[in-house]
């Protein structure tokens, strides 16, 4: 699970009404292109029929400077005090990407093989594919260094909310963005000082409530991290893209990693040892980890926005951008594997699978009334008090008039994203003719070339990428613009000029200068002549220039507005609310509780977990079917595995991309579950609102991440140092 995100008509949402289940899923409307020279001033979005908003709508990711005790309390029948929200707090681990924590005291971190995919292939020596061979250190010694790699461990978090918006709040409101950046800046280099210079430390002042409050993490950075175990990609992702998002599941999606201190295993008195019992349907649980973002605090018509315009469009990137890395990867397999585009590959897919689920989501009129319900209450509270109407009620209809306002520029604007220097998201050689073409243009607008060596040495940092994978990035990238404009558009004609969007790029970049860095050179030396350059990338580049500038700035001016009017709404909000309801996600260190629980789907119910003798049947199922294949060592049940262990099973935690990894613990701070995973009930609505009907987090249970380690791993002096932590 992780992270990016899109045009659909409201045409064609009169015609379809699409729910998030799991037997329409994915079924994305195509969208009807609004014209670009016919700016629109006024959208119709969809209008929902109130539907009651239940009490955690805004989700249950709680902080831990506001930590939930009383709630825990009446909720759970334990007393979770002071001492126990800082066990959980110190036990777990931020990772770059991910959340992680410590599970014995010798620095060893649990987290997802999916989270480290990267780092496994990076540890990988000559000869060795260990991503599918699965890697295990029999000794200290053979624990491989993750350079560039770091774990940060949340050691204390400080209000800083009266020093930030003092500052703010004396500020013209035309200056407030930059002067909240300054002072955020500033009071992280102050606080860093105050950090002990001996050890590695990192302050980062975290927004919450959309800048109504404002919190200083004080974090101890660890970056001396090594590989101990990781799975076969066959079990750590087993079902592969198909189940991706699925339940039930049968995934090991688990990696351990250790922490070094002075090239010593860190020894550390906070972690999470594993449960001897694991869990029953019912049981209480606890996911502690750093989801990355949500939008909970969003209005109706930015959530309508974001389903018609910029969830599709990022949407339908990322849906073409994976197709065409994965034809390049098909056809030469190797230089692929070097690139390590299987990964990002990976990635993508992830995030188209999650971006089309959201387009439904968002359109879902049962959710969408939800919120609806709950918006009608937020701007009821604050008529009550007239101070607050009349402060925050036009702050709410400005931004959803600049919902209004965006549309105008969404198809210049959404088309071109990722076209920057050195992205897989576009073509070299479409990424150098449009900075020269942006660099003549400032040139004829009356620049001076002398000022404009930004652009030149932009167009030389950009490495050269294989031909055909630059033929199929620009083949998808005419194709998001001809989408965008619309068949029969005069710039959709100019663009294809009569032909496909494969024959148009094959042409281009069989004929461009810009393709490699060398012939790009040549032309750079004879930059006065740029102006007269006949070139296709160039022609094609000096074509998108001007719509793609025009809708950044104007776009931009729009979100640089919308951003300051949501931090006023944020301290609306906090007016109504306090604490009472979870800011969104920041990827900081937040607690979320639920329970073991099945639920209805598909026509049947789904199990509280599954077990061992499911994934044997999920792959003689499929049989033939590279997704379910097992690795080698798994093809045969070992002896002694016992196939009724159960493997992964599901709760009613509030999850999202950031919490993978995050240790599922009991009341009393026992590791019973790995989170890695939300089931497709919950993967589309989790950003803007927490449905527990049927959304659910999917876990790794230790009782099988265990089994598998003595009887399949064979991997004794692991199991014996999580036993151990007992």
């Amino acid at each position: 699970m992780i992270s990016f995100r899109s045009l659909i008509s409201l045409i064609l949402l009169s015609l379809f009404i699409y729910s998030c289940s799991a037997t329409e899923q994915l079924a994305v409307p195509e969208p009807v292109s609004v014209a670009a020279e016919a700016p629109v001033t006024l959208f119709l979005f969809p209008e929902y029929e109130p539907v009651e908003a239940g009490r955690f709508d805004n989700g249950r990711m709680w902080t831990f400077e506001y930590p939930p005790a009383d709630y825990f309390r009446t909720t759970y029948s334990f007393e979770p005090d002071k001492e126990w929200f800082n066990h959980a707090m110190l036990s777990s681990v931020r990772l770059p990407n991910c959340s992680g924590s410590f599970v014995s005291p010798n620095g060893l971190v649990m987290t997802n093989h999916h989270c480290a995919r990267e780092q496994i292939s990076q540890v990988s020596r000559e000869g060795e594919q260990l991503l599918d061979e699965g890697f295990y250190a029999e000794r200290y010694e053979e624990e491989r260094v993750i350079e560039g790699y770091y774990v940060d461990q949340l050691l204390e978090v400080r209000d800083v909310t009266d020093r930030i918006l003092s500052v703010v709040d004396a500020a013209p409101e035309s200056e407030r963005m930059q002067v909240r950046q300054a002072a955020v800046n500033e009071l992280q280099e102050e606080l860093q000082s105050e950090m002990d210079e001996s050890v590695e430390g990192v302050v980062q002042v975290v927004s919450l409530y959309n800048g109504a409050r404002y919190s200083a993490y004080f974090y101890r950075r660890y970056s001396d991290v090594r590989m101990v175990m990781a799975p076969e990609l066959q079990i750590g992702y087993f079902g592969g893209d198909t189940d991706n998002f699925t339940y039930p599941r049968y995934n090991l999606d688990m990696t351990f990693l250790r922490v070094y201190d002075g090239d010593e295993p860190l020894e550390t008195a906070w972690y999470f040892p594993f449960s001897d019992t694991g869990v029953e349907e019912g049981d209480a649980v606890f996911m502690i980890g750093n989801p990355g973002s949500t939008s909970r605090q969003e209005t109706v018509t930015q959530l309508s926005y974001r389903a018609l315009f910029s969830d599709y469009y990022r949407y339908q990137l990322i849906r073409r951008v994976a197709e065409a890395l994965q034809s390049f990867s098909d056809i030469e397999p190797e230089a692929a594997e070097e690139m390590d585009l299987r990964n990002f590959i990976f990635s993508l897919r992830n995030a188209e699978k999650l971006y089309g689920g959201q387009i439904l989501a968002l359109q879902d009129p049962h959710l969408m009334g939800r919120r609806t319900d709950h918006e009608m209450q937020f701007r009821s509270e604050l008529t009550r008090g007239s101070e607050l109407a009349e402060r925050y009620l036009p702050v709410l209809e400005r931004i959803d008039e600049i919902q209004h306002l965006k549309t105008e520029y969404a198809v210049g604007y959404y088309p071109s994203l990722g076209i920057s220097p050195n992205s897989y998201f576009s073509s070299a050689t479409l990424q150098r003719a449009l900075y020269a073409a942006l660099y003549v243009s400032e040139i004829q607008n009356g620049a001076d070339p002398a000022d404009l060596g930004g652009y030149l040495m932009q167009i030389r940092m950009i490495e050269d990428k294989p031909l055909k994978l630059e033929e199929y990035l620009l083949t998808q990238r005419l194709h998001l613009f001809a989408d965008a404009f619309g068949a029969g558009h005069h710039l959709t004609e100019e663009l294809l000029q009569g032909r496909t969007p494969e024959e148009q790029a094959a042409r281009i970049i069989n004929h461009s200068s810009f393709v490699n860095s060398e012939s790009t050179a040549l032309l750079l030396e004879l930059y006065e002549e740029l102006p007269d350059l006949e070139d296709p990338a160039f022609e094609l580049a000096a074509m998108i220039a001007p719509i793609v500038m025009d809708a950044q700035q104007n776009y931009g001016s729009l979100m640089m507005e919308e951003v300051e009017l949501m931090s006023e709404a944020g301290r609306a909000w906090y007016e109504v609310y306090g604490t009472a309801i979870p800011p969104d996600a920041t990827f900081s260190l937040r607690i979320s509780d639920g329970k073991v629980s099945s639920y209805e789907y598909n026509g049947t119910v789904a199990p509280a977990y599954t077990t061992f003798y499911g994934l044997y049947d999920r792959t003689f199922s499929h049989v033939g079917e590279p997704e379910w294949a097992l690795p080698e060592r798994w093809l045969t049940p070992p002896a002694g595995l016992d196939l009724s262990t159960p493997v992964n099973f599901v709760s009613t935690n509030d999850i999202i991309g950031g919490n993978s990894g995050s240790p599922v613990v009991n009341v009393n701070l026992e590791v019973v579950g790995l989170a890695f995973d939300s089931n497709i009930e919950g993967m589309g609505s989790s950003d803007f609102i927490l449905d527990d009907r049927s959304a659910r987090a999917v876990s790794a249970d230790v009782r099988g991440m265990l089994e598998a380690l003595i009887h399949v791993y064979q991997a004794h002096r692991l199991v014996q140092e999580i036993r151990g932590s007992r």
